[in-house]
């Protein structure tokens, strides 16, 4: 895949701004991205039965129109148990937003992230959205990535290009994410922009595609949002033959892939507190969903993490969270490697070099692969460790 400079606002048509308004003290908290003409729009949001006023207005925007023109993210608030003036402030940031770019608000999406129970500073927020307004750019994006971030410690932001039909096709992105992390979405928020033409429907299933195997496959802590949302915006303006099906689908399908991909693992490798990056790995599963049910609980346990965290092969707590998953698991069939070293096989301690092993664990990137040897599928999941500094930010 071929990268590119200019993050969410390398596609044609596009210009971001990132500005500090006081919702936090002493850093970027809101951010505007405009697309020159209106866009095709899809979103995926939160599982959580707990869902913000921001989440339910811009569901509410795409259910009414798969259209979009602007989207306003503020960091630092969540809005969320914020009762009726909450939704009422969410549809206030839309109004102010599109009176200050020009767009009708009814294209513009909203999305907020931080702490949840405080009502929003809209005086500060409706000056920080005209500020923004006012200074929109092409060279925006590292900005508004900068400005959407909470306890993350770097912008995350990605951009690629492919020829489709012909025609060079971009796309941008970026995140924020770093804790609350947990498959079918979690304390994170995604935006993307592409130039390309695209059906409406086909941008919402590579979408869910794309989030499928990217955002819904990432654990830090295992708690779920109620504020994530991955918005993809698309404008057109590479005037490439209307993407719905064939070549072009597939070729738009693996940018929007990589790029989700991409940011998903910098959101675990930014982890709160995370020291290192672990893929785990399940095999030999009846199912998907069983060698789904198995990874996830590998990835989500507390000892799994805290033993790799200090570098320890204690396997039996890998084996433990195969056993309570749900999934089908027979242990004399359960094979086991940390770093490519077999740890385990047919349910019992193999004869490793324990040396070697502490040599790969202290690496910044780790791999545990379970074999359940019951059938054919796998499935992956990408953590991290758990350390007394994620306690120490999250007490």
């Amino acid at each position: 895949m071929k990268r590119i400079k200019g993050g969410i606002t390398a596609p044609l048509g596009f210009t971001a701004a990132g500005v500090a308004c006081g919702i936090k003290k002493s850093r970027k908290d809101l951010a505007i991205v405009v697309s020159e003409k209106p866009c095709v729009a899809a979103g995926v949001f939160t599982t959580n039965k707990v869902k913000a006023a921001p989440v339910e207005v811009t569901r509410r925007c795409l259910r009414r129109q798969r259209a979009a023109s602007a989207v306003v993210v503020n960091s630092g608030n969540a809005n969320c148990c914020t009762g009726e003036r909450g939704f009422q402030d969410a549809l206030r940031m839309t109004e102010v937003c599109g009176e200050a770019t020009g767009i009708p608000p009814g294209e513009v999406l909203v999305a907020s992230t931080g702490p949840i129970g405080k009502v929003l500073p809209m005086g500060k927020i409706e000056k920080g959205i005209r500020h923004a307004a006012s200074i929109l750019r092409k060279q925006g994006a590292r900005d508004a990535a900068e400005a959407i971030l909470t306890t993350d410690t770097v912008a995350k932001e990605i951009a690629v290009a492919e020829t489709i039909a012909g025609k060079k096709v971009r796309l941008g992105a970026m995140a924020k994410g770093a804790g609350m992390i947990s498959p079918k979405m979690a304390t994170m928020l995604a935006f993307v922009t592409t130039d390309a033409v695209i059906e409406e429907s086909s941008l919402q299933e590579c979408l869910t595609n794309a989030v499928n195997k990217s955002f819904n496959r990432i654990t830090v802590d295992g708690d779920r949002s109620t504020n994530d949302m991955v918005l993809a915006l698309a404008n057109g303006l590479a005037r490439n033959r209307e993407i719905r099906r064939g070549a072009g689908l597939k070729t738009f399908q693996e940018m929007l892939e990589f790029a989700c991909s991409e940011l998903a693992k910098m959101i675990v490798k930014d982890g709160e507190g995370a020291t290192r990056f672990i893929t785990v790995t399940v095999k030999g599963a009846r199912s998907l969903q069983q060698a789904d049910k198995a990874a996830r609980a590998v990835a989500d346990s507390k000892l799994v993490k805290t033993a790799l965290h200090g570098g320890s092969p204690n396997w039996g707590r890998i084996m433990a969270s195969l056993g309570y998953s749900g999934a089908s698991v027979r242990r004399e069939f359960v094979d086991i490697y940390l770093c490519g070293i077999k740890v385990a096989g047919g349910g019992e301690r193999t004869d490793f070099d324990a040396g070697k092993l502490s040599e790969a664990l202290r690496g910044k990137e780790l791999e545990v692969i379970a074999d359940l040897n019951l059938g054919e599928f796998e499935q992956m999941i990408w953590t991290c460790d758990l350390t007394a500094e994620y306690v120490a930010i999250n007490k």
